[in-house]
């Protein structure tokens, strides 16, 4: 089976050796390419790029428009990866990158999946899109409980990614600019997810990278509008079983004080918390966003307007953090998850 890789970048010289040597090791096929998708602001990351040795053909593109869905949209369409029959994506600002990791997401794809995506335990302050809203807004909408559906590692088959490819020419122009950017991660996964099994590939490390906190808004903005408006075409399973709880695993650490108030004093400069909070506390607020979707919302409204709900849930998350036991935390998120489960199957009035 021929394999490609697709590494997006922007200003990540010091890591992309690394990520580019273990995708090398991962991909060992006769036939395989890396393709090399830039925006940066300097050469630098290219450089080292193309001074890595590697088994692997190598196709660099430089000077991207910005955006992280753009840039692996682009390397997806160019001619080096048509013949490929499972491309791997990963991220470049990894430290200390594993090719067991890629290797594993490739042979999963090898084995019949549409799609395969790391599955990394996440410290208890990190990962908020994906604890309190992206996975159990996919589980609840489409029956697939993905652990970690915007993991940056990630491996599609040929089917899924032309399907992904012919989805992003049929998306209105505001979430086509969404997936642009960090919508990408959810669109993949959802798009693949209509063409055959989602493999979610556990590893037992904690992946170590660049924070996501500092674009918290661009991530939401970005990602939310794609989750809402491609859930909504799908029919909600039924409620799993009460005895069943999804298993959440929150890696424990240290936050030091000063840091934590750091990340507070962020929060509560994006904006006003919602009146009425306690009265329709979370996850109700993304169960309305959903459903005004469904009664035909834009889902970049429907976003905008639970953006100040999902501030004050990851507000009283990174409060009581401290305060919890690493059981008490995941305990919180599963009950969580299944609240909104049964909100999303609760039928609404459309809004007058």
């Amino acid at each position: 089976m021929n394999a490609a890789a697709i590494l997006p970048s922007r200003n990540e010289p010091a890591t992309i050796a690394a990520v580019t040597s273990a995708v090398d090791v991962a991909l060992a096929a006769h036939r395989s390419v890396i393709v090399h998708a830039d925006s940066s602001d300097t050469p630098a990351t290219s450089e080292r790029f193309a001074a890595t040795g590697t088994r692997a053909a190598k196709v660099p593109l430089t000077g991207l428009v910005r955006g992280k869905g753009a840039q692996i949209l682009a390397a997806a369409h160019h001619p080096a990866t048509a013949g490929a029959d499972a491309v791997l994506i990963a991220d470049t600002d990894t430290r200390g990158p594993d090719p067991a990791v890629y290797t594993a997401l490739l042979e999963a794809v090898r084995g019949g999946a549409a799609m395969a995506i790391a599955d990394y335990p996440r410290h208890w302050d990190e990962a908020n899109l994906t604890n309190h809203l992206a996975r159990p807004l996919i589980a609840a909408t489409t029956g697939h409980d993905v652990p970690q559906p915007l993991a940056g590692d990630l491996a599609l088959s040929r089917a899924a990614l032309d399907a992904a490819l012919r989805a992003a020419r049929a998306l209105p122009a505001e979430v086509a600019a969404c997936v642009d950017g960090y919508g990408i991660d959810a669109f993949l996964l959802l798009t693949a997810a209509t063409v055959g099994p989602i493999a979610s590939v556990r590893f037992d490390r904690p992946k170590q990278h660049a924070g996501s906190f500092p674009h918290l808004p661009a991530i939401y903005h970005q990602a939310v509008p794609v989750l809402l408006h491609l859930t909504a075409t799908w029919a909600p399973p039924p409620a799993p079983p009460s005895d069943e709880t999804a298993l959440y695993r929150v890696a424990d650490r240290t936050v030091e004080p000063a840091r934590l108030s750091a990340m507070l004093a962020t929060l509560d400069s994006f904006g006003p918390h919602p009146g009425g909070y306690d009265e329709h506390p979370w996850p109700g607020p993304a169960a309305d966003a959903w459903h005004a979707v469904n009664f035909g919302t834009p889902a970049p409204d429907a976003a905008r307007r639970l953006w100040p709900h999902y501030l004050r849930r990851v507000t009283d998350w990174l409060i009581s953090g401290p305060r919890a036991t690493t059981r008490q935390r995941a305990e919180t998120l599963a009950a969580a998850h299944a609240r909104l489960h049964t909100a999303v199957l609760t039928p609404q009035e459309p809004c007058r």
